[in-house]
């Protein structure tokens, strides 16, 4: 070691003056000037874990480090340690984190609007495109949620912009990506700092930072020691995880390339930066990778491992500290939990295409109020759940009355959107999604959205959102559902003025739906949707089976073989107001949360194809909770009801019961058991459990049980409180892929004496 080697050689000069000046003294001397120390800590993205395990060990010899430097992970690690954590504190907070739900910016989908949600589970695949090309994202993720981390963490010194004013001074290096000049960050904001200092290429987009785009600071510099030395420090520890050459079979992705390219400088000056290094330590971590967060216990142990060969140099230059006139160990200031703040300004800047209403909307939370932390991320994650920005960093700081958040917004250029999904169920069949996405596309803050659907059922789905955060936001949707399915003779005659026929036990059914509606739709209590509006229908059930003339020549049935019978063709026009509420963790596996919703429609005018049509309402409702048993196992809990008012005797629009999915369009609703459209009637009340154990990741085995009553007026009979009619019951499997959920069920009743297999692949849409 060679601050130890250059004492040995000083002893002899150090005992003559001691003898000359003092006589034999016993007594160990002061020193008139502090021994300082500075600690560089290098990159290495997981690997830099090692970190924490080596302070341990310089912590329990009582080592004072006087300056910090790092880079990459090093500079997190370090800018953490030097803002007051001990190290058992950043034990136990590494040891918390869920770094691969960091990593890809996994956001709750609490944090997307009702808009965004419906719009975020139909695509299997999304890309961008500019300018009639289709592009590919700069990195996998926009690192928000370890920015959100990292301003939680350190905001205790969220007022320090002088670096060198922390508890322990400190810097860390990044690179310009346009000029390639290595920057050394002495001052700031220090999470955005350290954000930019640790951006790996292809892995987090690059940082803007007053206006230069920052990378990696390990591109240029890993091992910052000369800029250590240059700090005036008498000895330096340096911690070493960088990432050494690896041989071809470890080369397995982009990541490892890029990281083997700049390593080949990085390695070439490490020679002479460990000359310049006291204490050189170098962790065994040549098994692990940069990105081997689930590794993070055995990493930080290598690092204990590897700093405890020192422990008696530590020692050793601890009691040299100790040996200062007024000598102290430094106290480390105390860490508050940032529980909760209180916002009373709000800056916004860079958002050119959203307006303060839109962004404040977003946020969820009222100015000079106190909030809990949680608030304020969960405020920047519904920001960043819209796709309209690339990067989002703030900035907190103290007024006196509370703080000052200063939003630094990077919108997404890219404004058009190809999206791309797959679908098959036992109702639809086959069926591909091609979409467009248009943002911007007529005024500031909306979103124009058009689904072709192609298969063995021709589909569109059209929509338009002018989305105005907490104030009232426009919508226009334009649907086109079509399907063909064989159901029960008696569910015809059910609804419609058809004859008794004996011989028919079933027919092949065409539905064919075209919905048009605008609305106004706002945000209540930050979690309620609230929306009221118009709706435009026209509905058509026919039938090719049928070749006999039905109810003479005036019903408006056609005749003849090979023609089609026609049911219902009409067109609907109708107002109607809409409650929502929507906190399950996912919409197909739900394993928390709660849910709502709540429709009425009031049908006013009709076109009036079967000459029967008065004015009347259909109000209905299904709620629902899930909640988690064990770590594995789930319980999703739902009821629903619905009923008709008024005298009409329109059959179209009342309620059918059966099968199994996600995608019910006017009044269809799943019900296990029975097939498709198999149990009508104008009102309805049924009960829902599904039991859910994902017996491995993303592999679900699922028992689902429900019940129902279904008949015409049921409310007014009481028959709703009665024992139920019907109940049918699955065991199913379901697979969470990437291109959506693959679900097989086998379902039966007892009532019925029915039971069949359901089958769907990919999102519903």
């Amino acid at each position: 070691m060679k601050y130890l080697r250059d004492m040995r050689c000083l002893l002899p000069i150090l005992i003559a003056c001691l003898v000359l000046h003092s006589g034999f003294s016993q007594s160990t001397p002061e020193r008139e000037e502090p021994l300082r120390v500075g600690l560089v800590l290098s990159g290495g993205g997981a690997k830099g874990l090692a970190h924490v395990g080596a302070l341990k060990v310089l912590e329990e010899a009582g080592v004072r480090i006087d300056y910090i430097g790092g880079t990459s992970m090093g500079a997190i690690v370090g800018a953490l340690y030097a803002s007051g954590y001990s190290a058992d504190a950043l034990d136990s907070l590494f040891m918390s984190t869920d770094f691969t739900s960091l990593i890809q910016d996994v956001l709750p989908r609490s944090a997307k609007t009702f808009y965004e949600k419906e719009d975020s589970e139909r695509y299997a695949l999304t890309l961008p495109f500019n300018k009639f090309r289709v592009t590919f994202p700069q990195a996998i993720s926009g690192g928000q949620n370890i920015y959100n981390e990292l301003v939680q963490a350190l905001y205790h010194v969220r007022d320090v912009r002088d670096f060198r004013e922390l508890p322990i001074p400190f810097y860390c290096i990044a690179t310009d990506v346009e000029t390639g000049e290595e920057l050394h960050l002495e001052s700031g904001y220090l999470p955005e700092a350290i954000m930019a200092s640790g951006t790996l290429p292809s892995l987090f987009e690059p940082a803007e930072v007053d206006g230069r785009i920052l990378i990696d600071g390990g591109v240029l510099n890993n091992f910052p020691v000369d800029e250590m030395r240059e700090k005036g420090v008498d000895v330096v520890i340096g911690i070493d995880v960088q990432h050494g050459l690896r041989d071809r079979e470890a080369l397995l992705s982009a990541t490892e390339i890029l990281l083997q390219i700049n390593s080949y400088r990085t390695l070439g000056n490490l020679p002479d930066k460990v000359d310049k290094t006291d204490i050189y330590i170098r962790p065994e971590i040549d098994d692990y990778s940069v990105i081997s967060f689930d590794e993070k216990a055995a990493i930080i142990a290598t690092g204990e491992e590897a700093a405890g060969k020192f422990r008696e140099d530590f020692k050793s230059l601890a009691r040299d500290q100790a040996g200062v006139k007024d000598y102290q160990l430094r106290e480390r200031p105390e860490i508050l939990a940032a529980d909760s703040l209180t916002v009373n300004r709000l800056v916004i800047q860079g958002n050119n295409n959203y307006s303060r209403g839109y962004v404040k909307g977003k946020l969820r939370f009222d100015l000079a109020e106190p909030i809990a932390f949680d608030q304020l991320r969960q405020g920047i994650g519904n920001l960043a759940a819209t796709g309209n920005f690339k990067t989002i960093r703030y900035q907190l700081s103290s007024n006196g009355l509370g703080q000052d958040l200063v939003l630094k917004l990077q919108e997404n250029p890219t404004k058009t959107l190809i999206r791309l999904g797959a679908h098959y169920d036992d109702l639809y069949k086959s069926a591909a999604l091609i979409n467009l996405t248009q943002k911007n596309f007529l005024l500031d803050d909306d979103v124009a959205s058009f689904d072709l659907i192609l298969g063995d059922n021709l589909r569109y789905n059209a929509q338009y959102y002018l989305d105005k955060g907490s104030y009232w936001s426009f919508g226009f949707n334009s649907r086109l559902n079509s399907f063909e399915h064989g159901v029960p003779y008696e569910v015809i005659q059910s609804n419609f003025e058809v004859p008794d026929d004996p011989g028919i036990n079933r027919i092949g059914l065409d539905v064919t739906d075209l919905t048009n509606q605008i609305y106004l739709q706002t945000v209540w209590r930050e979690e309620f949707a609230f929306s009221l509006g118009l709706e435009h229908k026209w509905l058509r059930y026919s039938t090719e089976t049928l070749n006999e003339q039905l109810d003479g020549g005036d019903s408006g049935f056609a005749i003849g073989e090979g023609t089609r019978t026609f049911f219902e063709n009409s067109t609907y026009f109708s107002t109607f107001g809409r409650l929502t509420l929507d906190t399950y963790d996912d919409r197909y596996f739900p394993t928390r949360g709660l849910f709502f919703d709540g429709d009425f429609h009031l049908y006013v005018f009709s076109s009036d194809f079967n000459d029967n049509f008065k004015e009347f309402a259909i109000a209905k409702a299904r709620m629902g909770t899930a909640f988690p048993l064990t770590h594995t196992l789930s319980l999703n809990l739902e009821t629903e009801g619905g009923f008709k008012l008024g005298t009409s005797r329109v059959a179209a629009l009342d309620f059918i019961l059966g099968g199994y999915g996600s995608l019910a369009i006017n009044n269809f609703a799943p019900f296990v058991g029975y097939d498709f459209l198999s149990l009508p009637g104008n009102s309805y009340v049924k009960a829902y459990a599904r039991l859910d154990w994902e017996f491995y990741q993303e592999n679900h085995l699922m028992f689902i049980a429900n019940y129902a009553n279904v008949e015409d007026d049921i409310f007014r009979t009481g028959e709703w409180f009665t024992a139920p009619d019907f109940s049918g019951y699955a065991l199913g499997y379901g697979w969470e892929s990437f291109f959506g959920p693959v679900q097989a069920l086998y379902s039966w009743s007892p009532e019925g004496n029915t039971s069949g297999f359901y089958f769907s692949i990919g999102y519903w849409f």
